[in-house]
């Protein structure tokens, strides 16, 4: 009968009798007996009680039931720290056991029972087991030694283990060699300034000698260890590669990867012109060729690798671009996987090869992959020059077909077709043309409105196109809004003449009727640059673009680096730095190739990086296009260039829309380049609404500030010496280059108007308390908390003598003095109590967290009651996190530690929403507008200065807002979203 008969048992009071029979004389139904302990303890019961019973059961000669009781101890042992210690004879006298298991045995349990109480007495057999005569007790010691590391890092180094670890790298024993450098490694990583592992090259060479005759994680070990050497020159650096080479046949994967990463690293130093260096190219072919034979999921991990390898020396894999080809059966993840090196490998030699395939693919059932399969026709023709005019073929064949997402793709690469080859392919637009009816998502119908803003000389009907789409102007997404406006702006600046009425009115919609601040801002621009130098807006606007550059979506080329220096791991698959998504304290070390041979650079061992003019900072990474917050918080803050200008027009009634947006700009832009006369201002139409911001001088734009399509034109600065000819009062607001002013923390939202206060409701019921009444409410005034109530006498006698006092409670609330209620109360009388309280009373975790309980005294009796809190009243007001700090902080924080919840019907735009929040000190870090979408990131310090970090998200016309609170403490979250619920609806 097998194991699974002891799993089956439902008896009740088992212990008893199991206690009787760990106690049993008979070795059988002793081992019976543990077995049990053991299947209960799997199943999650607790056996802890049975603790001196099973410990007594080690003194045996039986190996099974020995390692029984030690995987016992192991788990029961931090639970029973002063029983655990009955053990320890036991162990030390197991580690001089003839029989090597028993040894290693013992010596394993140690390292796994994490009691402080207990690891000094383990340091002698563990000494004792470092320099056994068994290898199998010292490779398993060596283990033990990162262990003991890991729960007391100083006792190891007092005890000298770190250098008998040290002294194991010379071990006659390839398993012991390889589980030394495990050790290591590992406390090297907790330790990164530390130069444990002293890499020379006779300690190389003991490591490559041991290479060939260890287990294939042993070969890992090594072999990572290896990848964090820098040979001294590029003779050690293809000894080196020519003894690792070998490990490229291995059959397990991960042997593999980590050959390809030491080669990877010291083919930097060799010679291009050596002849081993492309014997070593055709090498690496094969190995990573074979990669792809195995199951879906290895497939994927060794394409991501691929991937980095190809960026970094496409030479190796030119000539194997079928074997990315993509198969009928393949999972969709690695089908796009595949589809992204085909690109980065296209060449002249194979482009015919694989439009064919792309084509092919263009037809296939799964719409992500065509869609990736289109823009990869599109990447192919900027890529590869001499196959453009094909490229541009095929994916005419493809709108051909109509299949509506087909064709939306296919004018999306179209449009990066003519920014790469301008005045070539044009003679497409009018077949683009006749399937503008079909766009229906924001990116093409984008991409159609650029092409024809920016070819609109050539399409004769394009203000008729143009003005089709700006019926719908308030429906579209915020990028089609913005390159609609754009396009207007060029279409008028070729066709002054006919296009004034059309122009005057995108301005009109984008200015007055929108509330999206990038696209206010950029009418605003436009408005200004026309109405005051036409001539300079042409420049600006019809400068001449930068053509877009081979391939977009290349990896950063430090990152790049380090991650080569990190094949094989999951931040291979990633496409990241460990530091992005490991959490914990272990220091980080940036890892990068050494310099090419031949390029000047040094490559001196790593210690020696200072002098070597390596820097130790982090390489800059830039944020992926996902990473908003990244993006945010590293804006450059530098205020903008101010420019100078005449002072604007007092007058209030400045209006807009029906007037002549653009005055006597039109006669400027028609040949007559002189000054513009000054256009007088209209009274007879009906007075817009104002913007939110309102302030008496005009903005200053910066350059950097324009963004968007407004090009690169020196010119750019020449038409914003003045406000436009006709400004609303409203626009007048002032404007730098922080984000400080984007949001407004002092001017353009309003000073908060105080904090929420909650109305007061009834504590305690008369009935309850002999005719003593009490509400109050929790308010927060110049930083001090105070519990404001209202006492009402409704008995028939005088209350007199009143004090308070409060229960422990989460965030240590005590009363900050005595209770003033100075004269009698009569009775049906009422009286105004303000108690002002602290933080530094006594802390007990509550529930609910902001739940306060209140003992009230008086002449008459002692009355208990409770209360919550709003949590708001612990917000503190200097609570404002750094840009780069709260960066730091969000990505710091556990995802775990992440909750998101709904505000509904809240119907405040982000700029009142945030000064609402900073009045209850909640302060805004930074704002970011993504697709009409603003995203509000802020953060809170609580009393006890625990941080809350927020990212609130406003849609607008959505009145049901989303808040994400990341904290240290996440139980504090549901309080704090209450709070902002609360703050936000009244």
């Amino acid at each position: 009968m097998t194991d699974s008969k002891y799993f089956t048992t439902t008896k009740k009071g088992e212990i008893f009798e199991l206690k009787a029979e760990l106690n049993s004389d008979k070795k059988e139904k002793k081992k019976e007996a543990v077995k049990k302990v053991i299947a209960s303890m799997t199943v999650g019961k607790d056996v802890s009680a049975l603790f001196p019973d099973v410990v007594n059961c080690m003194q045996t000669d039986n190996l099974e039931l020995k390692k029984l009781v030690y995987l016992y101890l192991m788990n029961y042992a931090k639970s029973q720290p002063d029983m655990a210690i009955m053990a320890v004879n036991t162990f030390v006298k197991d580690c001089e056991d003839p029989n090597p298991l028993i040894r290693a045995l013992a010596v394993r349990t140690m390292g796994c029972i994490r009691v402080d109480k207990i690891t000094e007495y383990l340091c002698e057999p563990l000494r004792k087991c470092l320099k056994d005569e068994d290898p199998y007790v010292r490779k398993t010691a060596a283990v033990c030694v990162a262990k003991l590391h890991d729960i007391n890092a100083q006792l190891v180094e007092d005890q000298g283990f770190l250098d008998t670890l040290k002294d194991l790298i010379s071990d006659s024993n390839p398993m012991v060699v390889a589980n030394a450098v495990a050790a290591l490694s590992e406390i090297a990583e907790s330790h990164p300034n530390s130069n444990l592992l002293d890499l020379n090259p006779q300690t190389i060479n003991k490591l490559l000698t041991a290479l060939n005759e260890c287990t294939e994680w042993g070969q890992i070990f090594i072999l990572d260890c290896l990848a964090n050497y820098t040979p001294r020159d590029d003779r050690e650096s293809q000894s080196i590669c020519e003894r690792v080479t070998p490990r490229l046949s291995h059959a397990n994967s991960a042997v593999v990867l980590s050959a390809v990463k030491v080669l990877m690293k010291f083919m930097e130093m060799l010679p291009k012109d050596l002849d081993y260096y492309g014997t070593l190219l055709k090498k690496l072919a094969p190995p990573l060729v074979t990669l792809l034979s195995a199951e879906p999921e290895l497939q994927y991990v060794a394409l991501r690798n691929i991937n980095l390898i190809v960026q970094r020396r496409p030479e190796i894999l030119k000539h194997e671009m079928k074997v990315f080809f993509v198969k009928y059966n393949d999972p969709i993840y690695v089908k796009l996987e595949k589809l992204d090196i085909m690109i980065r490998l296209a060449s002249q030699a194979n482009i015919a090869q694989v439009l064919a395939e792309l084509k092919e693919y263009a037809t296939e059932v799964d719409v992500d992959f065509v869609r990736k399969a289109v823009r990869a026709i599109g990447r192919c023709a900027i890529k590869v020059e001499q196959s453009a005019e094909r490229c541009v073929s095929t994916l005419l064949d493809l709108i051909q077909t109509k299949v509506n997402y087909v064709v939306q793709e296919a004018i999306v690469v179209i449009k990066d077709i003519f920014r790469k080859y301008p005045n070539k392919y044009e003679s497409v637009i009018a077949t683009l043309c006749e399937n503008l009816d079909s766009l229906d998502e924001p990116e093409a119908r984008a991409a159609m409105i650029w092409i024809v803003g920016e070819y609109a000389e050539r399409i004769d009907n394009a203000d008729e196109l143009l003005e089709s789409f700006l019926e719908g102007f308030h429906d579209e997404s915020t990028q089609v809004q913005l390159q609609l406006l754009t396009a207007i702006v060029k279409l008028f600046l070729k066709k002054p003449t006919e296009t004034q009425e059309l122009v005057q009115q995108v301005l009109s919609l984008a200015t007055q009727d929108s509330d999206n601040p990038d696209l206010r801002d950029r009418g605003y621009i436009y408005w200004r640059l026309l109405s005051t130098d036409p001539v300079a807006a042409k420049e600006v606007v019809l400068a001449e673009k930068p053509l877009i550059s081979e391939e977009t979506d290349l990896i950063e080329p430090t990152l790049l680096e380090e991650l080569i220096c990190h094949i094989g791991t999951l931040a291979s698959v990633y496409h990241k730095p460990p530091s992005a998504f490991v959490e914990g304290s272990r220091g980080v070390q940036h890892k990068r190739l050494p310099g090419s041979a031949g390029s000047g650079e040094s490559v001196e061992s790593p210690d020696t990086g200072s002098a070597a003019g390596v820097s130790d900072a982090p390489p800059a990474v830039i944020p992926s296009q996902g990473d908003l917050l990244g993006d945010l918080l590293n804006l450059d803050l530098a205020p903008p260039a101010t420019t100078t200008g005449p002072p604007p027009p007092t007058s209030s009634g400045m209006q807009m829309g029906a007037m002549d947006l653009l005055g006597g700009g039109l006669d400027s832009l028609m040949g007559d380049e002189s000054e513009p006369p000054p256009i007088p201002l209209r009274t007879d139409t009906p007075q817009s609404p104002q913007l939110p911001h309102q302030s008496p001088s005009p903005p200053d734009y910066s350059p950097t500030e324009l963004g968007g399509d407004l090009g690169g034109s020196p010119a750019m600065g020449a038409g914003f010496g003045a406000p436009p000819a006709a400004m609303p009062a409203s626009f007048n607001a002032p404007v730098s280059g922080g984000l400080d002013d984007l949001f407004d923390l002092g001017g353009g939202v309003g000073m908060p108007s105080g904090a929420y206060s909650p109305p007061k409701s009834i504590w305690l019921p008369a009935m309850k308390a002999k005719g003593l009444e009490i509400s109050g409410t929790f308010a927060r005034r110049a930083g001090v908390v105070q519990m404001e109530m209202t006492l009402t006498n409704k008995a028939m006698s005088v209350m007199t003598d009143f004090a308070i006092q409060f229960n422990r409670n989460s965030f240590g609330l005590a009363p900050a003095g005595p209770l003033q209620v100075l004269t009698p109360v009569s009775p049906n009388q009422s009286i105004e109590v303000a108690l002002p309280l602290n933080t530094v009373g006594p802390v007990m975790k509550m529930e609910p967290l902001n739940n306060l309980q209140v003992a009230v005294k008086n002449n008459i009796d002692v009355f208990y009651f409770s209360c919550q809190y709003p949590i708001s009243m612990l917000f503190v007001e200097d609570g404002k996190m750094e840009r780069q700090v709260f960066l730091a902080t969000w990505k710091d924080i556990p995802n775990d530690n992440e909750s998101q919840f709904q505000i509904k019907d809240c119907h405040l735009s982000s700029d009142a929403a945030s000064s609402k929040l900073q009045g209850s000190n909640i302060f805004t870090i930074a704002k970011r507008t993504v697709d009409g979408q603003d995203m509000l990131y802020q953060s809170t310090k609580l009393t006890n200065g625990i941080w809350v970090l927020a990212e609130l998200r406003v849609q607008a016309g959505n009145p049901n807002y989303t808040v994400s609170l990341k904290c240290r403490a996440p139980e504090v979250a549901q309080c704090v979203f209450q709070s902002y619920e609360a703050v936000l609806k009244n």
